[in-house]
């Protein structure tokens, strides 16, 4: 998967350009982003595209020291799910 990140989203495009998915996370402050969306075209359904976002979202937050704050329900079953990462959620 060729994600590209951009400042508070990181997305997935087609080769015209199109939006097939993506994660938005707005800051809150200077250390804590708002995961409010997680979207997936219906074309790329279950085929773990949402996880794979998450993943590299968690490398952002990771990098950049960063607290999320998961208000997207896939988000927030994610985070859940992965307890590892339970260090990333304020």
């Amino acid at each position: 998967m060729d994600f590209k990140h951009n400042e508070n989203q990181i997305a997935l495009y087609s080769e015209e350009g199109t939006l097939l998915a993506e994660i938005t996370f707005p800051n809150l402050d200077d250390n804590t982003v708002d995961v409010n969306h997680t979207f997936v075209d219906t074309s790329l359904r279950g085929q773990g595209i949402a996880g794979k976002l998450m993943e590299e979202l968690v490398g952002v937050l990771e990098k950049k020291g960063l607290k999320a704050v998961p208000t997207c329900s896939y988000a927030q079953g994610w985070f859940e799910k992965h307890k590892e990462y339970s260090h990333l959620v304020k």
